[in-house]
């Protein structure tokens, strides 16, 4: 089953390649369309799409992140909605 979320990543998770590591985990686990980007607050946030257990399982990584970030949280964002955000392009994982 198809399952699409946003989430919010607090911490140091800015000037670490955060980023850049969730492409790549994005593109190891597979099956997963989204973006990441940087907010202006300090926090990271992902939009993704794809099977439930890929989903799942990038959410799990997103807990840890890559080497140098220390993640204080992870949270899903819930009914927000931006004209500046773009929409997801399926099969494609990128910055925005």
């Amino acid at each position: 089953m198809k399952k699409e979320v946003l989430i919010k990543i607090k911490g140091r998770v800015q000037g670490i390649g955060f980023r850049y590591w969730a492409i790549k985990k994005a593109n190891e686990i597979g099956d997963i369309s989204g973006w990441v980007h940087n907010e202006a607050d300090g926090s990271v946030e992902i939009m993704m799409r794809g099977e439930e257990d890929n989903i799942d399982k990038m959410i799990l990584a997103c807990q840890k992140g890559p080497m140098l970030a220390r993640v204080d949280s992870v949270e899903f964002v819930v009914g927000r909605i931006s004209s500046f955000l773009p929409e997801i392009e399926e099969g494609v994982f990128k910055r925005v």
